[in-house]
């Protein structure tokens, strides 16, 4: 997911998709240990994807919703 993508969406959207990548986290995780992941490198994509929504979640606490 690209940042400008995120950046469209509202506070709402943001926290629901940090959620629901969070659960994905996890799941890819719990995959993982048990020998039944498919894409290890989906579990970084992951991580960065939490890592820039809540990049942008921080920027907008700092700068407004303008920035």
């Amino acid at each position: 997911m690209k940042a400008s993508e995120l950046r469209k969406m509202s506070a709402q959207e943001l926290d629901e998709q940090l959620v629901e990548l969070k659960d994905e986290l996890f799941k890819l995780r719990f995959r993982q240990v048990i020998n039944q992941l498919d894409n290890p490198m989906r579990i970084s994509a992951v991580k960065k994807d939490i890592a820039r929504i809540k990049t942008i979640q921080r920027d907008v606490e700092l700068h407004g919703a303008n920035a």
